[in-house]
């Protein structure tokens, strides 16, 4: 495994780190929690020292019972508390529609911080996201409690999710950004715009959502299906079967330059974000695919190879892909 900093903050990550909100939330139903402990050790022994969670990543079992993706996530890394690195965001609900609610009152961060601390089972946050811009909320005001907060030693560093250059830039004299996680991925570039600043200003790309929510892994196709109640893969539009024939291209270029790196589709679509200086954070459940995606740190495309593949991706029929929730 490689590491890099996490822009001038000073925090060290793996180059890949394991995004946990699958594990509970929104991939199925929630996972059997000590599979999930025993996924995360296994993430570590393999040099994995980034681990992303959330505030709102929680869901109901089958059983009933509510199950909260930071308290898995806390209680497992435990033990490895001083040798990893946890990133966890507030200010966003979830409604009953699927539509987020966003609140980053300061009053309201505060109250977020201490629930988050108390489920994670710890002192600090290394990371601490605004999850999504709350528009009645100026970044500066934001950006004033987190300095509160990094004062009172209660996080290490913080960063904003799905936000845009102007707001990153203004918060960001009030207090020094880490980190900014947004969506980007092969069918996802909307965020292109972003890489020139974020690295002007030594503030470090996380992606979600790197592998598409997992279709360019190249393992769906029209037949597959997904639990509508638990899985938010069935709402979403490159998944749909009427849209897969519209990605064939994009599958088979990622197929071919797989082949001639003894790689796997995901792999490449992970190797190129890093040649970006992009830090990808794919979720899993399963030991196989994490052991696939962490395969990618030691995959290398050269600036050439990744230019190649833009051309290509600028020129290339695709389908359209999950945006995200909307938010409010």
């Amino acid at each position: 495994m490689k590491y890099k900093n996490l822009g001038s903050s000073g925090i060290k990550v793996s180059v890949i780190g394991l995004g946990c909100m699958g594990m509970t939330h929104a991939y199925g139903a929630p996972s059997d929690e000590a599979d999930m402990t025993e996924l995360i050790h296994a993430a570590v022994d393999m040099g994995v020292t980034f681990f992303d969670t959330a505030e709102c990543y929680a869901a109901e079992d089958t059983g009933g019972k509510t199950l909260y993706n930071e308290e898995l996530v806390g209680k497992a890394l435990k033990p490895y508390r001083g040798k990893i690195v946890i990133a966890t965001k507030f200010g966003v609900r979830h409604r009953s529609d699927s539509t987020l609610l966003t609140d980053s009152r300061p009053e309201t961060i505060r109250k977020s911080v201490e629930g988050s601390l108390k489920r994670l089972n710890t002192d600090y946050i290394d990371l601490y996201y605004q999850h999504r811009i709350d528009p009645d909320i100026q970044p500066e005001e934001v950006a004033e409690v987190m300095s509160e907060l990094i004062r009172e030693g209660k996080i290490r560093a913080w960063g904003v999710s799905e936000a845009g250059e102007d707001y990153i830039l203004r918060a960001n004299k009030v207090c020094r950004m880490a980190a900014v996680q947004n969506r980007y991925s092969m069918m996802y570039q909307s965020y292109d715009n972003l890489l020139p600043v974020l690295k002007s200003a030594d503030i470090a790309f996380v992606a979600h959502s790197p592998l598409a929510n997992g279709f360019l892994s190249g393992k769906y196709d029209e037949s597959s299906r997904f639990d509508e109640r638990y899985d938010y893969r069935s709402g979403m539009p490159q998944f749909k079967a009427e849209n897969i024939d519209k990605n064939m291209a994009l599958l088979k270029l990622l197929s071919d330059i797989a082949e001639e790196k003894s790689a796997t589709s995901a792999q490449i679509s992970l190797a190129w974000l890093m040649e970006k200086g992009i830090i990808p954070i794919p979720g899993t459940r399963k030991l196989q695919r994490l052991r696939e995606n962490i395969g990618a740190a030691d995959i290398a495309l050269t600036a050439a190879e990744a230019e190649n593949i833009d051309c290509a991706l600028r020129n290339m029929e695709m389908s359209e892909v999950f945006g995200g929730h909307k938010a409010s």
